[in-house]
């Protein structure tokens, strides 16, 4: 078994799918590589099936029929990975937005410090994102800002898409019924863990916009995450949430704010 399993949703990423492949095996960190495909018309799944005879044993491809959103693709590669036993399972885009070298910061917050969900966030150490334009970037920060308003979560960077969860996070919030499937997706999965009193880190990386191929937001996937932040924090008050049993009481998550990678 490798140290972990990296998912990597993709659609008409024909530009990126080998290079991104490549540069995660070239790591240092022994990591397997899971292909999630929405029936890509690009082509992006030939190449993946082509390098799976290069890789054999550590690179896979699920594909699905027609652009399912990414927060099922998600899903499904992680109950793939529970069903095979990884104990590190990680979310990346394909386009390197996410500097694939930062797993390796991922991994040892959640392996060597005892994190249950480590974050890659562009926003613990000011604003540290690379090539998108104003509006985007303010977008986005405020966003976070106010995920943190309506549900109180310590998190800078609440909709972050690079992660590492431990299996036991995955196992603990797939008993739920995920909602969202777009840019809301990360805010809920993020919303559950906190909830359920898992331990929280945000990693600083720097993300760099994509220069091959083409963006997936849309104004529809922003207006759920908007009004999903709200329905999150209401349903909340009408469910109890049991605290992960086998974490000790100084590692709940309401503690985080008072540590420098929470602040």
């Amino acid at each position: 078994m490798t140290d972990g399993l990296v998912l990597i949703p993709t659609y008409n990423e024909k530009e990126n799918a080998e290079l991104i492949i490549r540069k995660v095996f070239s790591l240092p960190q022994s990591l397997d590589v899971l292909i999630i495909d929405d029936g890509s018309p690009d082509g992006t799944a030939d190449i993946v099936r082509g390098l799976m005879r290069e890789f054999p044993d550590r690179l896979f491809l699920e594909e699905r029929q027609g652009k399912l959103g990414l927060g099922t693709a998600y899903i499904h590669g992680f109950r793939w990975a529970l069903e095979r036993g990884y104990e590190y399972v990680f979310e990346m885009d394909a386009d390197f937005s996410h500097n694939p070298d930062d797993l390796i910061r991922l991994y040892d917050a959640c392996a060597h410090q005892h994190y249950d969900l480590a974050i890659g966030s562009r926003y613990i150490q000011g604003v540290n994102v690379v090539n998108w334009p104003m509006d985007r970037v303010l977008m986005s920060y405020f966003a976070s800002a106010y995920v943190r308003i309506v549900t109180g979560m310590p998190i800078m960077d609440a909709t972050a898409g690079f992660k590492c969860y431990t299996a036991r996070v995955l196992r603990t919030i797939l008993q739920n019924r995920i909602r969202f499937v777009g840019y809301a997706f990360q805010i809920e999965m993020k919303w559950l863990a906190y909830k359920y009193g898992f331990r929280i880190k945000e990693v600083p990386i720097i993300f760099t916009d994509r220069t091959r191929g083409s963006s997936k937001m849309s104004k529809g996937i922003v207006k759920e995450a908007f009004f999903g932040v709200l329905q999150m924090k209401i349903d909340s008050w009408f469910r109890s949430f049991e605290r992960n049993r086998s974490a000790s009481t100084d590692t709940a998550v309401p503690a985080l704010p008072a540590t420098p990678e929470t602040r």
